[in-house]
């Protein structure tokens, strides 16, 4: 791990990279300009290019992965430091510059009003939201949404948002076994709902992909389907196991995250 921490703040921005070079500087500027009060951490998925370098120049705090763990394994990576570190508050937001920083107060204010666990901040809240991709990707997040809105008992209109703000309930369940490996989506929103933990959106606006290519290029969409299929059906049979093992193992999860990031180094 490089950069100094001196854990001044009670909320971290966590930030998920893999070959983002062109796009994480940029990003980490960004999001100072904003002068928003907290620290950020990029998990480097073992990069190929200079992701790691670009992020110590810019003066924020690096975790860099032994080999590449997925997009859901950096993710927790982060999220089991902020709890070991002890945070209050999680902002997870993506590298590649789509999440607009203009968001991430808003996102911040509106957890600590304390009446949600997970802020899922909705590219689609927005009628005229201008966000593209895939018909393959956009007819899975529009049926995956359906799903967890019937399921979850209110509507649910971005399932694949990465751009959140968390309590430290949540990052608690974040930091679980829970938490998937790759994709974490409309899943985790179902097994958020089972633990009951308390979930809302609210509106943000998705900027272009700055420069390189999106992790859910190519076939991997199908996969995204077929996998958060899987996954969601998997959860319905796990139901009502969460709260009572959440509860269980809140002690235990922060001794195993504690164990787990100093072996890291």
């Amino acid at each position: 791990m490089s950069g100094k921490n001196e854990k001044s703040r009670e909320t971290i921005i966590v930030i998920p990279a893999y070959n983002e070079e062109g796009n994480i500087g940029p990003l980490i500027g960004n999001i100072r300009r904003k002068d928003i009060d907290a620290d950020i951490l990029v998990i480097d998925d073992c990069s190929l290019d200079r992701t790691a370098r670009v992020v110590e120049k810019a003066g924020a705090l690096v975790i860099r992965l032994p080999f590449n763990m997925g997009y859901g394994n950096a993710l927790q990576t982060g999220f089991k430091y902020a709890l070991m570190k002890r945070y209050r508050y999680v902002i997870q937001m993506d590298a590649d510059g789509q999440h607009d920083p203009d968001f991430i107060k808003t996102l911040l204010d509106e957890v600590k009003k304390e009446d949600a666990d997970v802020v899922i901040g909705s590219r689609f809240m927005n009628d005229r939201s201008e966000y593209k991709t895939s018909w393959v990707r956009k007819t899975g997040m529009w049926l995956f949404g359906k799903i967890a809105s019937i399921i979850i008992g209110q509507p649910v209109t971005d399932p694949t948002s990465g751009f959140q703000a968390l309590s430290r309930d949540a990052l608690r369940f974040y930091a679980s076994r829970y938490y998937p490996s790759d994709y974490p989506d409309a899943d985790v929103i179902i097994m958020l709902h089972r633990a009951d933990l308390r979930i809302k959106e609210i509106p943000v606006r998705m900027l272009p992909r700055m420069q390189g290519q999106s992790m859910h290029s190519g076939l991997k969409p199908l996969y995204y389907i077929f996998k958060m299929f899987l996954s969601m059906f998997v959860t319905l049979l796990r139901k009502d196991r969460f709260q009572k093992r959440v509860e269980k193992n809140k002690e235990a999860t922060h001794a195993v995250t504690t164990k787990n990031i100093r072996d890291q180094h």
